[in-house]
């Protein structure tokens, strides 16, 4: 049972928001033994790691020694064998010279012991008396003279001999070795046998061993170390998270306190409900026990709200939600207003149905409500009784009150003008009154407000004022001037019509005379300019008609001249300089007449010389004319050229006017693409045209030049700053001959990337085809007559 007190409540809840801790004896002992466990697991396994490597080193040096010992007993027993064979096995030779002859001492010696018998690393010597070496086996190159320099000068060897066993040295290449040296009986020339093995050689396969054994210790220290890591960041997370729970809890509970609220969890299958500390203090009782009984509950709650003992048979049936108003009596014994929020949720644990929710004390907004109904009751008597049409709108557009004047107004219903309905679905049903103007506001205009006049479908007149309220709404209010508006309807209506015809003629005038003027002036300047420009047309048309014969001319005396000379018909020049200047005469005749071709091409262009004789054209075969004319240049500068087009691409042009187009836009690419650069071209079939596409990799176009490109004598660079020649006219040129053929020339570029050209052509069709195969069948008609 609840307990009313009105002192704080005290007690502290066993759970987290309802929620039971861990309570096993395990984890109780866990908790209790984590504070030394974070200090011991680490310590235990910082011990076994050194156990572990100490361990590990220990083996190794011993094992490292026993194969050091081993290769001692080796050697030492090689060496003794061979100074013991030896003897015996010289003494079988033919002679004296025969047996001191380094190549016959090797032999007896490969008898003895052949290569392939030794281990890697280790040699065996023949010394001489006077500590020469006189044979190796295995044979080495570059071997020192004596013995003495080949073990590095060790006088423990020469001086001990076997007696000094078998020793560490260091050779004379600066390796580490074990050597022995053993003497040689019977006066056969050979006074030691020595026997030599590097200690690399000998510890290889216990290197490798080491290596192994270094790799299963790290790995075993890695995951080791990876453990102990997890551990302690598992321990460092859980202090965390039940840190984190406790500030949760303290300051949800806050929260609610403040904001008066409470939090239910009804833990429905077992019939007990679980309160936050908040509500305990929201209604005055002390907390008892953790949880309450349905019964206690139910108790408490007004009957004429609601049922719990109904509202849980509802929740056993389906899942749902709870939004809901009900009363509950207080430790006082005042009922207080409570507004709870619930949604059902299913325990992960026991797989229970839990309604958690909050409710909310909404005492005070019910007493606001019943004060504001009582208010808004009186407003709405104040708002009919006015004479003049009223309404009030909020700041959302809805409608909040208006009376009865303004339904009659606009023709509406008491239901088509409910509260809370939008601006626009009221409105959408009124008869809306036609607005004449609007008033001027005064000297100093009030912000948000407005005065205009309307004419009522009866014929009345209204002065509506609209002002804006604090909240973002407005309120309108409609006066009745019919009266006045009819009278000064009157006087105005007079005075328009005097003013208007007065204005009317005075204007016919003034725009009679200003249109006269204009009229003159135009025809007198568009005969002006016409003569002018039919003047300067044919002065260009005779100076580039002068120009190419006054240039032509000595042109082709200057090449003609030129290669005479380059090719030295008369005589030797004498110098290899003058036949390079007549190359570069003839180079340069030859691009100055190319420039004259091209001004006289765009000037036939211009004047509609041009005749285009257009039959179906194979683009491929135009294409690869014209890259034959720019592969020496491409090459020149390493470009990469590709080629993308289908072999029966055909189009209807002009077949010498198609290959100026190409070789105009291929010569561009070639010239502004720096070396080791790409120039590609390939076609695209549209529906009545072919797409030819010539793009390159070179130095771009800024975007403020390409709108005057293909344009005569038009380039990027101006005269004063150019790297590259040319007249400009061949993009102009290809353009000009695109149109011609009915299609067109776009350029897209970016400066530092390249430039991609698109030439548009149209295909042949039907009656294109038929026309080029009569004009074919004429031309051969002529050609045999």
């Amino acid at each position: 049972m609840l307990e009313a007190d009105p002192a704080p409540f005290s007690a502290r809840a066993a759970t987290i928001l309802g929620i039971s801790r861990a309570s096993k004896a395990a984890h109780q002992r866990l908790a209790h033994a984590e504070s030394w466990l974070r200090f011991a697991v680490p310590a235990m396994l910082a011990a076994f790691l050194l156990c572990l490597g100490t361990v590990t080193a220990l083996q190794l040096s011993g094992h490292r020694e026993e194969v050091v010992a081993d290769a001692r007993r080796d050697i030492d027993l090689v060496a003794r064998l061979t100074a013991g064979t030896l003897p015996a096995s010289l003494a079988r030779s033919s002679g004296a010279s025969e047996a001191m002859a380094p190549t016959s001492l090797r032999e007896r010696l490969v008898r003895l012991l052949p290569p392939g018998g030794l281990p890697a690393g280790r040699s065996v010597l023949l010394i001489g008396a006077d500590d020469a070496i006189l044979a190796a086996l295995p044979e080495q190159h570059g071997l020192p003279r004596n013995f003495g320099e080949f073990v590095g000068e060790v006088q423990v060897l020469g001086i001990m001999g076997e007696r000094a066993g078998v020793l560490p040295v260091v050779l004379g290449t600066g390796e580490r070795a074990l050597a022995t040296v053993r003497a040689v009986p019977g006066g056969t020339g050979i006074a030691q046998v020595a026997v030599v093995q590097t200690l690399d050689s000998v510890t290889a396969l216990w290197a490798g061993r080491a290596r192994i054994a270094a790799v299963l210790v790290g790995a075993v220290t890695l995951v080791v170390v990876c453990t102990g890591l997890a551990y302690a960041l598992q321990a460092d997370r859980a202090r965390a998270v039940d840190r984190v729970c406790e500030q949760v809890r303290q300051r949800l509970d806050t929260a609610l306190g403040r904001g008066r609220c409470g939090l239910w969890d009804w833990d429905i299958p077992r019939g007990r409900i679980y309160w936050s500390d908040s509500m305990y203090q929201l209604l005055g009782y002390v907390r008892e026990q953790e949880f309450l009984s349905f019964g206690d509950v139910n108790a408490l709650v007004h009957p004429d709200d609601t049922d719990l003992y109904g509202l849980a048979r509802q929740l056993a049936a389906r899942d749902t939600t709870v939004d809901h108003e009900f009363r509950i009596r207080a430790a006082g014994g005042e009922w207080v207003w409570l507004k709870a929020r619930a949604e059902i949720v299913q325990d992960l644990e026991d797989n229970g149905r839990h309604l958690v929710g909050i409710v909310i004390d909404i005492s005070e907004q019910r007493r606001l409500a019943e004060s504001t109904a009582t208010a808004d009751m009186r407003l709405r008597d104040a708002v009919e009784a006015v004479s003049e049409a009223f309404v009030l709108w909020d700041a959302q557009n809805r409608l909040v009150l208006c009376n009865s004047k303004f339904r009659r107004l606009h023709a509406l219903t008491a239901d088509e003008a409910q509260p809370g309905r939008r601006y626009d679905a009221i409105m959408g049903r009124a008869a809306l009154p036609t607005v004449r103007r609007e008033i001027p506001a005064g000297e100093f205009p009030e912000a948000g407000a407005r005065t205009f006049e309307a004419e009522l479908a009866d014929g009345r007149w209204l002065q509506i004022s609209e002002r804006r309220t604090k909240d973002g709404g407005y309120v309108s209010v409609g006066t009745d001037i019919t009266a006045l508006k009819r009278h000064q309807e009157r006087l105005v209506e007079s005075e328009r019509q005097l003013i208007a015809t007065i204005a009317d003629l005075k204007r016919s005038r003034r725009t009679l005379e200003i249109q006269t003027q204009q009229l003159a002036d135009l025809a007198e300047r568009y005969l002006d300019q016409k003569a002018q420009a039919e003047s300067a047309n044919r002065s260009k048309s005779e100076f580039l008609a002068n120009m190419s014969h006054e240039l032509r001319t000595p042109l082709n005396a200057i090449l003609g001249f030129a290669e005479v000379m380059e090719s030295e018909v008369f005589g030797s020049l004498g110098s290899e300089k003058y036949r390079e200047y007549c190359r570069d005469i003839r180079s340069s005749g030859h691009y100055l007449l190319s420039v004259i071709d091209d001004i006289l091409d765009m000037s036939r262009i211009d004047a509609r010389r041009v005749k285009l004789a257009k039959q179906p054209v194979a683009v491929s075969e135009a294409l690869e004319r014209a890259l034959k004319l720019i592969a020496d240049p491409a090459r020149s500068k390493g470009l990469t050229v590709s080629v993308e087009m289908s072999a029966d691409t055909l189009v209807m042009a002009d077949e010498r006017a198609l290959h100026q187009i190409l070789v105009n836009l291929l010569q561009n690419a070639v010239k502004f693409t720096p070396e080791a650069g790409r120039v590609a071209v390939r076609t695209r079939r549209a529906l009545d045209s072919v797409h030819i596409f010539v793009e390159d990799s070179g130095i771009g176009i800024p975007k403020a030049a390409l709108p005057k490109l293909g344009y005569p004598f038009e380039q990027v660079e101006t005269n004063f700053a150019r790297s590259y020649k040319g007249s400009g006219l061949g993009l102009a040129i290809a353009r000009s001959l695109a149109e011609l053929h009915g299609g067109g020339l776009r350029i897209r570029s970016e400066e530092g990337t390249g430039t991609i050209v698109l030439v548009r052509l149209p295909r042949p069709g039907l009656h294109d085809a038929a026309e080029a195969q009569d004009a074919a069948q004429d031309a051969a008609a002529e050609i045999g007559a």
